[in-house]
């Protein structure tokens, strides 16, 4: 079979497009690559939601931290403990067994045992959780002047957080959100290994990864392919997040704007 032929096979698979059974023996380095390359569309798809809805609920979180209503930053002060004092690994285990118990409850719920959805959702409130605590530092930071400025001005309220508190925050926030945004994308791994099922064997990079490696018993060709996917997506990562930073930054002079920097974490 040509390169191309196992491309059209297997290059949806992921997506349940393409030929439904994996290849059993004769694995050549082609299969591997379009197979892990299949499933990093799973991965891409959990990373940018939650990427984008975690981003809106950790704005919300963030501000209600910084509230002076005790209800309210109680309340995000104990949703960003939970999820970031506790491993994201166990927390897929616990939702997915939460999610199986409402499905029995009523068949509205049963899309949230499934991947796409309930896994989902733990990693849209752990993001939420990590870039809250990002923002509201950066909140916190935002200089004295500017603020005393914008009340020279007469701004005042949603006004003034409009145009200058959340804009200075997102400036200050946006290197460190970065870096959450890629441990995001590289913790997308974990889903098919917490609890939830691979339905048809459609799972992620890793899960096609895994496959190669039990099969052949030789982990040194897979997951170096898996790291190689990985190290691209946080490449296109950095390159569009980084365009982002510099409109954050595009009125400050070349000298005083942050520069994102890479800091990988030992642990999520």
């Amino acid at each position: 079979m040509s390169c191309f032929q196992t491309l059209q096979d297997y290059g949806l698979r992921a997506l349940g497009i393409g030929e439904r059974m994996l290849p059993r023996s004769d694995f050549t380095l082609c299969d591997q690559f379009v197979l892990i390359g299949s499933g990093m569309l799973w991965n891409i798809y959990f990373g940018a939601i939650a990427v984008v809805i975690g981003f809106v609920i950790a704005n919300g979180v963030a501000l209600a931290k910084n509230s002076t209503s005790t209800p309210l930053r109680k309340t995000a002060e104990w949703f960003i403990f939970i999820f970031r004092g506790s491993p994201l690994f166990i927390q897929f285990f616990f939702a997915y067994f939460l999610f199986l118990q409402l499905k029995s409850v009523s068949p509205i719920f049963n899309p949230l045992s499934a991947a796409w959805l309930g896994a989902l959702i733990v990693l849209i409130l752990n993001t939420a959780a990590y870039s809250a605590e990002i923002f509201y530092g950066a909140l916190r930071s935002i200089p004295k002047g500017d603020i005393e400025a914008a009340d020279a001005y007469g701004l005042s309220g949603w006004t003034r957080f409009r145009r200058i508190m959340w804009p200075t925050m997102m400036r200050l926030a946006w290197p460190s959100y970065t870096n959450e945004a890629i441990f995001l994308f590289h913790a997308t791994t974990l889903v098919f290994f917490s609890g939830f099922p691979a339905w048809q064997q459609r799972g992620d990079a890793l899960y096609y990864a895994s496959y190669f490696a039990d099969k052949t018993f030789n982990p040194f060709v897979p997951y170096p392919i898996l790291a190689f996917y990985f190290i691209l997506l946080t490449l296109v990562v950095i390159g569009i997040f980084g365009i982002i930073n510099t409109r954050l930054n595009a009125h400050l002079p070349q000298e005083k704007r942050r520069k994102i920097r890479y800091r990988p974490n030992l642990i999520r």
